[in-house]
């Protein structure tokens, strides 16, 4: 069993142990979201050769159709250093488990991805890689390609980050996308989330991530203010059982690369 199996396997056995109202579920999707830490431009080329001729189209071979490809903003680069973010969706957990058997069997993704293997120590091909893996919300169980219109280099997606104080409170934030409707009143406004989920593996828990994506940063403000001042959201905010159920958040603006897909 690979490490990364092992990886998700903890993660998911972390998950089986948390409330009822998250736990496992048929029918919903399971997430990767891979990030390379890169430090300079021949990094940054050769992880992104690598995704283009290597990886995307061997995980197309496995049957995945859609891989988004992603890079921060110029202010979030400042903030938080170059980065590339990978976002695979699967269709159940046991698709997860077999990735890795198929790219071992896969030859044509072996001999294209030699130089990115071979790679010495002391020339590596990126700086340090995350992994974090996901499991959709019960109302949002499939990831969705977003309806947008405007120029590739303008689009914005942000992806967020909410990290619960304990299981117990993280759970309660969860219940509020779910059954207080918050994921209604993002799609009411025009959000194009493109997922919801929660973190059932990676390096900050109990935890939740979510994406949504505008043609610019101009309508990107526009929907935050609109969320900010809607009638929904003053009342779900201000119900006492939705308090104090997010520790820390952090949000990533992110451009779409010219390969990606979603």
């Amino acid at each position: 069993m690979s490490g990364i199996v092992k990886c998700i396997l903890t993660g998911f056995l972390f998950a089986l142990a948390l409330p009822t109202a998250i736990g496992m579920a048929p029918g919903r999707d399971y997430y990767e979201i891979r990030i390379y830490h890169v430090t300079d431009k021949r990094q940054e080329g050769e992880v992104e050769n690598y995704l283009k001729s290597a990886y995307i189209p061997a995980l197309h071979r496995a049957g995945i159709s859609k891989v988004g490809v992603f890079k921060p903003v110029e202010s979030d680069t400042a903030l938080f250093g170059k980065r590339i973010y990978v976002f695979i969706p699967f269709t159940s957990f046991e698709e997860v488990g077999k990735l890795d058997s198929k790219l071992e069997k896969d030859s044509q993704f072996q001999a294209s991805a030699t130089g990115y293997w071979t790679a010495p120590y002391n020339n590596p091909p990126y700086a340090r890689m995350e992994t974090i893996f996901l499991k959709s919300f019960v109302d949002a169980p499939h990831f969705q390609l977003p309806a947008l219109s405007g120029p590739l280099g303008d689009r914005i997606y942000e992806l967020r980050s909410y990290e619960g104080a304990t299981e117990k409170i993280f759970a309660n934030k969860v219940q509020m996308f779910n059954k207080g409707d918050e994921i209604g009143l993002f799609k009411k406004l025009g959000f194009n989330a493109v997922f919801y989920s929660e973190v059932i593996s990676g390096s900050r828990m109990p935890n939740l991530m979510y994406m949504t994506s505008f043609n610019n940063m101009t309508t990107h403000d526009e929907h935050w203010k609109a969320f900010s001042d809607a009638p929904e959201w003053k009342t779900l905010s201000a119900m006492p059982e939705y308090q104090h159920n997010v520790s820390k958040l952090e949000k990533f603006l992110l451009h779409p690369t010219e390969y990606s897909e979603i």
